[in-house]
Parts: C-alpha cells; sequence; structure tokens
C-alpha cells in the first residue's frame, strides 16, 4: 500500500531506514510491534540520505519500490515517500515535524533498535524528536539498556496512547540475524536471498539486476 504524502488519521507506527533492501527482520519487528500496540499503521519510510551511515547502494526510487513490493499484501503497512521528497540529510526531526504539520497531534511511535536507541543522545535534535514522536525501543530478550532520559519512560501502554509523543517504551521482539549487507554480499556471490527477503522482492532484484558484481 503506498502513499503520497504523510498524513493519516490514527495511532501511527515509524519504521525508517535505507531498506537497502528491506528483508524479513524489519518486516516481522514491523508486525510485532503494530500488533502489540494495537496501532492502526505500520509506516515505512525509505531514507535518502541518511545521516549515520554510507550512502545507499541501491537509488532511492528503487528502494523506496522495494519496500512497496514488501508491504503490498498487508494493509496495515504502508511505504512513505515523504523523505525521498525531500532534498539533504534524512534527520529524523525533520521527518516528524512535516508529519506533524499534516496530521496534527496523533500519536506517532518511532521504533529504534536498541543500538540506535544507545546513540539516541547524539541525533540531530532529539529532544524535538522525543517531543513529537514516542520512542519504541526494539530489545532482544533479557537484554539491558542504557538509562537515557528515565522520566520518559513510559509506565503503562495507557500512558503513550494518550499522548501525541514524549514518551519512550521497551518493546522485546524477535531478532532475526538477518542484514541487508549480508543480503547484497549473497547476490553478489551468486547465491539466493531466498526466504530472507519477501519473494516480491527477490524478483525485483533479479528482474533490475540490482547488488551484481562489477564486471
Amino acid at each position: 500500500m503506498a502513499s503520497d504524502g504523510c498524513g493519516y488519521d490514527s495511532m501511527i507506527g515509524l519504521l525508517g531506514g535505507t531498506f537497502d533492501p528491506i528483508h524479513i527482520g524489519h518486516l516481522r519487528i514491523a508486525l510485532e510491534v503494530l500488533e502489540a500496540l494495537e496501532l492502526r499503521q505500520m509506516r515505512f519510510i525509505p531514507l535518502r540520505d541518511p545521516p549515520h551511515r554510507g550512502v545507499p547502494e541501491v537509488m532511492p526510487q528503487q528502494r523506496y519500490e522495494m519496500v512497496a513490493a514488501a508491504v503490498a499484501d498487508e494493509p496495515r503497512f504502508l511505504v512513505d515517500d515523504c523523505e525521498l521528497r525531500r532534498e539533504g540529510k534524512s534527520y529524523t526531526a525533520d521527518t516528524l515535524s512535516g508529519l506533524r504539520q499534516e496530521i496534527g497531534e496523533v500519536p506517532l511511535f518511532l521504533l529504534l533498535g536498541s543500538d540506535a536507541f544507545r546513540g539516541f543522545p547524539s541525533w540531530h535534535q532529539p529532544e524535538q524528536v522525543l517531543a513529537l514522536a514516542h520512542l519504541v525501543v526494539l530489545q532482544r530478550p533479557g537484554e539491558m539498556m542504557p538509562n537515557l532520559y528515565p522520566k520518559r519512560v513510559a509506565t503503562s501502554w495507557g500512558d503513550a496512547q494518550s499522548l501525541p509523543g514524549g514518551r519512550i517504551l521497551f518493546k522485546s521482539t524477535t531478532q532475526l540475524d538477518i542484514s541487508a549487507t549480508n543480503i547484497r554480499r549473497m547476490v553478489r556471490a551468486g547465491l539466493s536471498p531466498r526466504y530472507l527477503i519477501p519473494d516480491a522482492v527477490l524478483r525485483y532484484i533479479s528482474e533490475h539486476r540490482l547488488y551484481q558484481a562489477k564486471e
């Protein structure tokens, strides 16, 4: 399901990333959080120019199309191109500000991996990010997390549900040991990444000859 904008009328989950390519680890985490928090929608946001990592290997439009193919059969999943339509670094604070201008005070739930959460204070305008959305920190079972922003930690799901943003929730999720980097390496080596990525994404990669070894 695709979107031409950044607006929606109910509680929204947000999962940003380069998705180079998107894989089933992304999809599984998104589904678990959507169902656990009873969100109306999970929105995937491919980044044009991620500030904390190198330039993606595949062009933005192709990464968007792979995500669209991956989520096409789940009506609660949506891919949003708002980052791709904006020039410059893909700062989360800017993305959330744009969303707020369109959707008002709808609760937003931004998914973060545990490693990203540890580095969150070094993000561009982290306080603004936290003011504009709730953070859902994805934990591995038994994983200990740093005591960042202790006054912001939600005491209950209802505590976050009643506010547009500003709370931190910790959620234990299924952590599949899959990486986009390894998928790209497999394709370059002539190996199949089937069962690590959706079949629709596998077809897209094959049809467009993405991640091929340089001749």
